[in-house]
């Protein structure tokens, strides 16, 4: 058993050497000669864990993930003959790879599109940018695939695969996915459109789509599914029906989700009063703020329920890092929030951004014991868009009927 275990370490060390000196620039050919044979049977398994301790030596993320493309690209033989038993009817990545052959049909369509937009002699071309921002609308929703991925399926990997970091790396693309959808309807305003812009940006979007749907159902999901419980698929396809599915139609409910039933006797003590555990949550619901709550260990202890969010939460981020909530290029930001908290130089940080017109107040708050010690952070984001809008006074009661 051992000499398996060493034999495996040595395969990591060999694929992550390999790896090593690709991104350093070296001879890719001489590389992928030298180390033919390890290449030629690496599993979606080792390349995560190649990933991940690309990661874990304390190469950055901006230096890996302009080569996952090129490391997988050598790997791509041996991955796309992995055979693995996918995924069966009422399974969360069941719907998952439903999801994928629609998004796949949508980015062939666009190519066809862009063909004929870029070689047709006499077409109407107002009529293909209208094709082509139609297009792009579509594939707007395919964010929510993205959204469950992060926020209900990332979190469980994180738990049951130790080697889950490349993860990361895959959500910062799912942002260069958001990325590129922007800047495409900001070129496909105008009927004449930039051509040379419009072909580098479409190109960034099949470069991301295409490879993420390979890189999920050849490493990602065959991963997932051996290490993952099966219990924890059942709670993820209940948590999926919160955020939503795209292109396809909402999965039929594995079992009767019923309501939590609290037997506790007696209230809770909250210093200024006595609430049992259904009136704080109802208390706690109805604010109108979303609130997260993550501890002093930097581990996700508590979201609201609000019924429209404006962030999404799902429960698998329970017990998560607060880091592995966040794409990688503003964990920074966060981290550096955290140690402000913590050192007691800093009890507040304010941001407030604009999404769909909507004005979004975002406040961070350290939470402190009576002995001044740290004992974590709340997030309270609010919609202020009415806020903002509101002049003068209004003294006596009126009725807001829509």
């Amino acid at each position: 058993m051992s000499e398996i275990i060493f034999n495996r370490q040595d395969r990591i060390e060999a694929l992550a050497d390999f790896s090593r000196c690709l991104i350093r620039g070296e001879d890719g050919r001489m590389l992928i000669e030298k180390h033919k044979q390890i290449i030629n049977t690496v599993t979606p398994a080792e390349t995560m864990q190649v990933l991940d301790k690309l990661l874990l030596e304390g190469l950055p993320i901006e230096t890996v993930k302009p080569n996952v493309g090129k490391i997988i690209n050598v790997f791509y033989k041996s991955l796309s003959a992995y055979q693995w038993e996918k995924p069966h009817k009422g399974h969360f990545l069941y719907y998952l790879m439903l999801e994928n052959r629609e998004v796949q049909k949508i980015m062939t369509q666009l190519k066809s599109v862009i063909k004929v937009y870029f070689n047709g002699d006499n077409q109407v071309f107002s009529d293909l940018v209208l094709k082509l921002r139609l297009l792009v609308e579509q594939l707007k929703a395919y964010e929510l695939h993205y959204i469950k991925k992060e926020n209900i399926l990332f979190p469980y990997i994180e738990k049951a695969f130790p080697q889950f970091r490349c993860l990361q790396l895959m959500w910062s693309f799912h942002d260069d996915f958001r990325r590129s959808l922007k800047v495409l309807e900001i070129i496909l305003q105008n009927e004449v459109s930039d051509k040379e812009l419009l072909n580098k940006e479409i190109g960034k979007l099949f470069f991301v789509v295409l490879p993420i749907v390979f890189r999920e159902e050849q490493i990602v999901f065959p991963v997932a599914l051996k290490a993952i419980p099966e219990k924890a698929w059942i709670e993820m396809l209940e948590q999926s029906y919160e955020i939503g599915w795209c292109f396809i139609h909402q999965p039929d409910k594995a079992i009767n989700l019923s309501k939590t039933s609290y037997n506790l006797n007696g209230k809770i003590n909250l210093g200024t009063g006595f609430l049992t555990p259904e009136q704080l949550i109802m208390l706690l619901n109805n604010l109108p703020v979303d609130i997260t709550f993550i501890d002093e260990n930097d581990e996700v202890q508590y979201f609201s329920g609000a019924k429209d969010r404006i962030f999404p939460r799902s429960k698998a981020i329970i017990g998560r890092k607060v880091q592995n909530c966040h794409p990688p290029e503003s964990v920074h930001i966060v981290n550096e929030i955290i140690t402000a908290f913590r050192n007691g130089q800093e009890d507040h940080a304010d941001f407030w951004i604009q999404i769909k017109e909507r004005f979004i107040y975002i406040r961070y708050f350290a939470l402190r014991n009576e002995q001044s010690e740290y004992k974590g952070t709340m997030e309270v984001s609010q919609d202020g868009t009415e806020i903002r809008s509101l002049q003068g006074e209004r003294r006596l009661l009126e009725w807001n009927k829509e």
